[in-house]
């Protein structure tokens, strides 16, 4: 059932879908990559604004209590008391001092430490306000080093994020040296600032995409999202591997980072803006130094999470664009559907009525544009087929009887060809000597004959003298009635040759028969492409002296015992070729068990098998091997079995005869 193929209206609406996306791809790219650049310029603006507002956020906070700090390491009463640290009215009066610059901190705490006694002495909101010592310092403690770290250093404080352990609290600390009028460091002193708040002010709310930290000169990092990555006590010991930015970095980054840091220190108030793989995502780094507290503030952007644009307007473009599409599409096809295919339709209608043989068709209006000129044609061309049609009926009726008489006249002739060619297949087959071979041989033989066509060019020979058999088989050029002419002019110069030289001789028959062919032909003009050769094979059979003797012409006489093959190659030319050849007798001893056979090249020359190629006479003498022993009509029926086998589907290419016999 024909499959109906798409109309012109849904041709035309793919059409213009296909118009509209050949157009809109190239567009829907540019405007893509405009929309990166878009997203890309308002990310490093997003991220420059944003690292300059995580700088001020820490900066004011931090900056006012490192100010106090300051403050309170460089005042007179602390230097005092930290010089004589058993005067209890020194002693009292920093304390009274020191409670007013608690009351001013961010996180109401702050503490100092003396280098000579190494007291460390703190208080907060935590507990009641003191003057005891908390604990003493010691050199050998790792949670202690801070405090001789920073004694050790030459700048006047620094910023440390640690867990003191005494305590029981993390903190920012600012640690500011307490220097005597010589300017030699006698303790340290500062303020704390709560981790947790410190990190909830610098972190703000947790954005999609976007993750701020702020790292020291070294890169150790010193707030983060996650604290397992923030480096604490880096006044007094190494940060972990995990904890330093630049392992989180690739090479490139590592480089960028580093420039970007040494012209962030160079220009305080500017913030570096560059592009790195962070972890395993490339990101937008912004960088902003903050000179007073030594810290980078750094803020990673991927610009393909965060929602550096709103997007909600790319929704209502997208929309809108849709819409658009739609309403072209729908006008475009009331249009098509108006203007083209009313018109093209009525024409389908009258075209599949004039298909039915009706020419009384009405058609569409004939306009002024391309479709009216092609109702206008179309009209005309009715008009003409219903003209033409009138007159080709007439004449096809006059040709079909005049078709009907050739026909009959021609099954005649056909039938009286065919009865010629059966009954000269019945002539050709009265000549073959069957009932002669069933007679002298009975069950010691079989043939095997199959005609090409119903009659053909191979043919086989017996006769008996006295005690001597001659048995042969006869290939003629051709096949059909020409290859069946060919076996009438061969069987009588066959005749006349045994009449006139006997059968012992089997090459003086091939010769005489040749010189008689090419008597009979010699006179006759025949075309150049008859060919009038024979291929042929004869065999006398001596019964009293127990011989076989053989000649042939291209043909070949084969003998198995079921262990063995052999064989005699006959002349190399076929009788009535354009030389004449030489036939040679072999003679042979009788052997019981031997089975001879003569075959025509039809058999060996048989197309089969999966590729095509004949039979072969290797094949062929492997059949020998195998049925050599078996009864002659068990014989017959397995050569049968194993040419149609090896056939196959292949034509049989020419006559196919085998002779076969033998003598116990």
């Amino acid at each position: 059932m024909p499959v109906k193929g798409l109309g012109l209206r849904t041709k035309s609406m793919l059409a213009l879908l296909l118009a509209c996306v050949l157009a809109l791809l190239p567009a829907g790219l540019l405007g893509w990559k405009i929309l990166e650049g878009i997203r890309q310029h308002f990310g490093e603006a997003y991220a420059s604004n944003l690292t300059e507002l995580k700088r001020q956020t820490i900066l004011a906070p931090v900056l006012r209590d490192l100010a106090l700090s300051r403050r309170l390491a460089g005042s007179l009463l602390t230097r005092q008391w930290l010089i004589d640290e058993d005067d209890l009215d020194k002693k009292r009066l920093f304390f009274s001092e020191a409670e007013a610059y608690r009351q001013d901190l961010g996180d109401h705490a702050y503490f100092v430490a003396n280098a000579q006694s190494q007291y460390f002495y703190a208080n907060d909101d935590a507990q009641a306000v003191s003057d005891q010592v908390r604990y003493v310092l010691e050199r050998a403690k790792a949670d202690d080093s801070w405090f001789f770290s920073t004694l050790a250093r030459h700048e006047d404080y620094n910023i440390n994020v640690n867990y003191d352990a005494h305590l029981k609290v993390t903190r920012v600390w600012l640690n500011v040296l307490v220097r005597d009028s010589g300017g030699l460091a006698i303790g340290v002193a500062g303020a704390g600032i709560d981790l947790t708040r410190f990190l909830a002010d610098f972190l703000g709310s947790e954005e999609v995409g976007v993750t701020p930290m702020i790292i020291n000169r070294s890169g150790a990092i010193q707030a983060h999202r996650d604290q397992s990555l923030i480096a604490t006590n880096q006044a007094g010991s190494e940060a972990r591997p995990e904890q330093l930015i630049n392992n989180q970095l690739d090479d490139d980054g590592r480089a960028r980072l580093k420039t970007a840091m040494l012209a962030a220190e160079a220009t305080p108030g500017r913030v570096q803006v560059f592009y790195a793989q962070l972890g395993e995502l490339r990101q937008l780094l912004a960088l902003a130094y903050i000179p007073e507290l030594k810290w980078h503030v750094l803020t990673a952007v991927d610009l393909q999470a965060a929602q550096v644009l709103d997007e909600n307007w790319l929704q209502a473009a997208m929309i809108a664009l849709v819409v658009l599409v739609g309403v072209l599409l729908l006008a475009f096809g009331y249009a098509v559907e108006k203007l083209l295919l009313q018109p093209v339709r009525k024409l389908q209608l009258s075209a599949l009525a004039m298909g039915r043989g009706e020419y009384d068709i009405s058609l569409p209006p004939a306009g002024h544009d391309e479709l009216g000129d092609l109702s206008r044609v179309f009209g005309s061309m009715v008009r003409q087929i219903r003209d033409n049609t009138a007159n080709l009926e007439e004449k096809v009726q006059l040709r079909t009887q005049a078709l009907e008489a050739a026909n009959r006249d021609m099954q005649r002739a056909h039938r009286q060809i065919n009865d010629s060619i059966d009954y000269a297949s019945l002539i050709q087959r009265a000549i073959l000597p069957d009932q002669q071979l069933k007679t002298y041989l009975g069950k010691h033989h079989f043939v095997l004959w199959r005609p090409r066509d119903v009659v053909g060019g191979d043919f086989y020979v017996f006769r008996q003298e006295e005690a001597c058999y001659l048995l042969g088989v006869i290939d003629c050029a051709g096949h059909g009635v020409p290859g069946a002419l060919m076996t009438m002019l061969a069987r009588s110069a066959l005749d006349h040759a045994m009449s006139a030289v006997g059968i012992n001789r089997p090459a003086a028959i091939l010769s005489h028969t040749d010189q008689a062919v090419r008597g009979m032909l010699q006179h006759c003009d025949l075309p150049r492409a008859i060919a009038t050769n024979m291929d042929a094979g004869l065999v006398v059979v001596d019964r009293l002296r127990g011989t076989l003797r053989y000649a042939g012409a291209k043909i070949t006489l084969y003998w198995s015992d079921g262990q063995t093959v052999g064989e005699i190659k006959g002349g190399r030319r076929a009788l009535g070729d354009r030389r004449p050849g030489e036939y040679v007798d072999s003679e042979l001893t009788l052997r019981p068990g031997v089975t001879y056979y003569l075959a025509t090249d039809g058999f060996l020359d048989q197309a089969g098998g999966e590729l095509g190629y004949g039979f072969g006479n290797t094949r062929f003498a492997q059949v020998l091997l195998q049925q050599a022993c078996l009864p002659m009509a068990e014989q017959a029926v397995a050569f049968d079995q194993v040419l149609a086998a090896y056939q196959g589907t292949y034509p049989q290419r020419d006559d196919i005869t085998i002779l076969s016999f033998r003598f116990d």
